[in-house]
């Protein structure tokens, strides 16, 4: 694969907790369904990601794996725009984390703060002091580069982990990426390129090396993607020998920074299945009107009379997705002036988030209805995974001298 190949390749995955809610569509699956249609795109069903922090439960895995399938197709994303696949079905994954961790430092997985975070929360719950739990980074990192997925879509709390994808992908590329005589190597290269690109090669690389300057590195880079006589081998020498490194063999991923709306639950907090307080994707018309009528308020405004605070109101946080400025205003006026009620103001939110529902269900049925249509979609999907497994896997032995031909 170029190197302009993988910058339009984005890589994104869900654990498989069942049913989703209106928190995973706001922050996750309506940003999915808007990059199917720009970048070569791979959704995967992180079932090994499951299993570090709940191994001991694994007898409601394959049951959440479907449902929430069917929430990613009812949500609108497109098995014809995007690649759906399940993580254990394509085995490569297990084998490409076995060889990271080879050369991982101990210290880098500890150091992720959302392991420190799990670890010390944790603490009451469920043990995680396994080897799993502790190997889960670079388990994120093979799911990763195994596809040499150039933009991984994330909210701010993710850059972590693909910042340390991007350190194992530089210590990977540094300790395998050199072959014998690699700068004589590159430099017979260069001379490919032919006299006046040989020579915008090695000013760009000059540029980059002393000044840092980035838009050079991607000039350059772009240069060598774009040469059609150079050999593979050729090409990623070029690519390498641009930072003074060896050859790539694995690109580092880009943060694909998104923005993910909190979405706010039925009693004020964080929108979460383990709180209770949630809205599902495909839950029925009249119990989703029930929940928003007896949605958290503003706890001042105890009487209909007394004034109300919009920012201090969690139905107005669900008013902020859902509503447009005429009605956000026409909440707010009224609110504070208690001109308005609880209900009145609630009564274009749950009509909004009915709306919004409805092509949702709509689409859901004919999968509900056909769960091999599901299972066909899958199949299908995991083996073009598999496909691209397997070269990415190929190139990663014979680096490492393990191809034995």
């Amino acid at each position: 694969m170029s190197l302009i190949e993988a910058q339009n390749r984005v890589l994104s995955g869900m654990r498989p907790t069942g049913r989703l809610h209106l928190g995973h569509y706001h922050g996750v699956l309506k940003n999915w369904v808007k990059l199917q249609h720009e970048y070569d795109c791979m959704f995967f069903v992180a079932d090994w990601h499951a299993l570090t922090t709940h191994y001991e439960e694994t007898g409601i895995i394959q049951e959440n794996v479907w449902e929430m399938l069917i929430d990613w197709l009812a949500s609108g994303v497109n098995p014809g725009s995007a690649t759906l696949f399940i993580q254990s079905r394509v085995p490569e994954h297990a084998e490409l984390h076995l060889l990271l961790s080879m050369i991982t430092p101990l210290g880098w997985v500890e150091r992720v703060p959302s392991f420190k975070d799990l670890t010390s929360r944790s603490h009451n719950e469920r043990d995680l002091s396994t080897y799993g739990f502790l190997g889960y980074p670079v388990l994120q990192s093979a799911d990763i580069l195994m596809y040499k997925a150039g933009n991984v879509p994330v909210g701010a709390d993710q850059v972590p982990h693909v910042e340390m994808t991007r350190d194992l992908v530089r210590r990977f590329n540094h300790i395998y990426g050199r072959d014998p005589g690699f700068e004589e190597l590159a430099e017979g290269a260069i001379k490919k390129l032919g006299r006046k690109n040989a020579r915008l090669y090695r000013e760009l690389r000059r540029d980059y090396m002393e000044r840092g300057q980035q838009e050079s590195l991607k000039t350059a880079q772009a240069l060598v993607s774009d040469q059609q006589n150079l050999s593979h081998g050729d090409r990623d020498r070029l690519i390498g020998y641009l930072e003074g490194g060896g050859k790539v063999i694995l690109p580092e991923p880009d943060v694909l920074l998104t923005e993910t709306p909190l979405v706010t639950g039925l009693d004020g907090q964080k929108m979460s299945k383990s709180y209770g307080n949630t809205i599902r994707l495909r839950e029925e018309p009249e119990s989703i009107e029930k929940k928003l009528r007896t949605m958290m308020t503003d706890p001042a405004r105890v009487r209909r009379k007394d004034p109300g605070d919009p920012d201090k109101c969690p139905v107005f946080d669900m008013h902020r997705i859902y509503s447009d400025e005429d009605t956000r205003k026409w909440v707010t006026d009224g609110c504070t002036r208690a001109s308005i009620g609880c209900m009145d103001c609630k009564k274009p939110l749950i009509d909004s988030v009915l709306k919004e529902q409805q092509p949702i269900m709509e689409r859901a049925r004919q999968y509900e209805d056909n769960p091999n249509l599901v299972k066909s979609i899958v199949a299908e999907g995991c083996e073009k995974a598999r496909i691209i497994a397997r070269s990415t896997l190929e190139e990663v032995r014979t680096a490492m001298g393990l191809d034995y031909r």
